[in-house]
């Protein structure tokens, strides 16, 4: 079969690039296509994926991500990929997604947070919706989602690629490097911290998150430790630059999950990030402003993940060197969602 495949954020690119080995593989021919946003598109150039780069972010504006997600939708489906497509699938690309209904192809959706709004669209017009086991039947429900077409799958989608992780001994050169970091910089003997920024352009942050600024400046005072911050957007990264000249932010992008495996902690004020980090057995502090996801909530009950949900709790960061701990696998993952893409 011919699978198209629709990249339009870059944890796309990691979460897609084992499923679609694995659909290679199985000998489906796979058409790729991306959107310019974020780290996306060079991603998918470390990766070794080649596609069509179709449309961009649209920023913070509600009316004009609607605008932006219908026209790059008809650029997708007037797109010609050589072959019909049999199936479209993403992670919640709604572009995609109405695409595909355009094209006459059947469309899959992938899915882990229930407080995305656009799910009321993705949700109506995909014919499959594949979610964590975590994901509330009643937000699908309130999304409009059949239950006859969605399959709901036993643990976390940051499994399907992290399962197999392997932690690259040398990445240390990488962040001196890409840090600008001391040449004689150990990371055995240093305290490092990741920290995420918040998802200000995503369509479910509408909202200020007042822990953020706190949290950066209590890093930028403390000189014994190497504090990385991995803003989303050119804004953030001005700003921070400017208050908080203590912290480091790479010059060029780094390996997210070798970073995510050798911190000593990883706070993100939500995001894939904090999830990565919670399986990969990293400390994982969540300062997301909004409800929890569920998937949050499960992590949170492994002791995998603590919630910071004011300046008081921010005194629960322990600054320890990390002990080691397993990682949370679940190697069938990748095979399990490859086959419910195709059934």
């Amino acid at each position: 079969m011919n699978i198209w495949i629709d990249l339009a954020n870059s944890p796309h690119v990691l979460f897609f690039d084992p499923i679609m080995k694995q659909l290679a593989h199985n000998g489906h021919k796979l058409l790729v296509t991306l959107r310019d946003f974020s780290e996306t598109v060079g991603l998918a150039e470390r990766y070794g994926i080649h596609g069509y780069v179709i449309g961009k972010h649209s920023g913070r504006n509600r009316t004009k991500k609607v605008i932006c997600t219908f026209t790059r939708s008809i650029r997708l489906a007037r797109h010609n990929h050589g072959d019909k497509v049999d199936i479209a699938v993403s992670h919640n690309s709604y572009a995609q997604i109405i695409a595909g209904r355009l094209k006459g192809c059947k469309t899959v959706t992938i899915m882990d947070y229930e407080g995305q709004p656009a799910n009321h669209l993705a949700f109506r017009l995909a014919d499959k919706i594949i979610v964590p086991e975590y994901f509330p039947d009643e937000s699908l429900k309130k999304s409009g989602a059949r239950f006859s077409k969605v399959y709901k799958y036993k643990g976390y989608k940051e499994q399907v690629y992290l399962s197999n992780f392997v932690p690259n001994e040398s990445f240390f050169k990488e962040i001196i490097e890409k840090c600008d970091l001391s040449p004689n910089w150990d990371i055995t003997k240093t305290f490092l911290v990741t920290i995420r920024t918040d998802p200000t352009m995503a369509a479910y942050h509408h909202f200020k998150n007042p822990l953020f600024g706190p949290l950066l400046g209590q890093f930028n005072r403390n000189s014994e430790v190497t504090t990385i911050v991995l803003p989303r957007t050119s804004k953030q990264r001005r700003e921070i630059k400017a208050k908080f000249p203590n912290l480091h932010i790479p010059k060029l992008p780094l390996d997210g999950n070798n970073l995510v495996f050798y911190s000593d902690l990883v706070i993100s004020a939500g995001g894939t990030m904090n999830r990565e980090a919670a399986v990969l057995g990293t400390p994982a502090y969540t300062i997301f402003a909004g409800k929890l996801p569920a998937v949050d909530k499960s992590l949170i009950k492994l002791g995998r993940m603590t919630p910071i949900l004011s300046d008081k709790d921010l005194k629960k960061i322990k600054l320890e060197k990390k002990s080691k701990r397993d990682i949370l696998k679940n190697k069938n993952l990748c095979q399990e969602i490859t086959y419910q893409i195709l059934a």
